[in-house]
């Protein structure tokens, strides 16, 4: 099963960068320069941010539903990426670097299902998840701090 994993709007991000570093705390966010090539994970361009770049830590609702698994965490974005990028039927470095959990919902934004597997591992777990009724999406997580990566659907 063909899957696309998709990065977040910038637009929902890309005002915060004019905001001052006093403006940002009092928001509970945190201007950040990258300071390793891995370790800021940016939920746009579903990379991680190059050494040097400019990234924004702050809070994000994942999981905006109504349902019992409204869920928000924080997340990296990175400054100039102008577009949410697209991926289809492989997992970029960005997942297989670290370990995953991998969470399945249905339309009514229940989990299902939800396992944790290495990232150079998650394709077949991805598309067994991918192929049961009832699944509508899933979302990745970075299983140790539990952040949120990505959503995954069907392509």
């Amino acid at each position: 099963m063909t899957y696309t994993l998709r990065g977040l709007e910038p637009a929902l991000f890309q005002p915060l960068f004019e905001l001052d570093d006093a403006s940002l705390a009092a928001r509970g966010m945190r201007r950040m320069r990258a300071d390793t090539p891995v370790g800021y994970p940016c939920r746009i361009s579903l990379e991680d941010a190059p050494v040097g770049e400019e990234v924004l830590l702050l809070p994000f609702v994942h999981q905006d539903s109504r349902s019992p698994y409204r869920a928000s965490g924080p997340i990296f974005v990175r400054r100039n990426i102008r577009e949410p990028r697209r991926i289809v039927g492989e997992l970029p470095p960005y997942l297989a670097l670290r370990p995953l959990s991998v969470r399945a919902y249905d339309a009514a934004d229940d989990m299902l299902d939800a396992d944790i597997v290495d990232g150079a591992e998650a394709a077949p777990l991805i598309e067994r998840y991918l192929a049961r009724d009832g699944v509508r999406y899933l979302h990745l997580h970075f299983a140790r701090r539990g952040c949120y990566a990505c959503r995954v659907d069907r392509a």
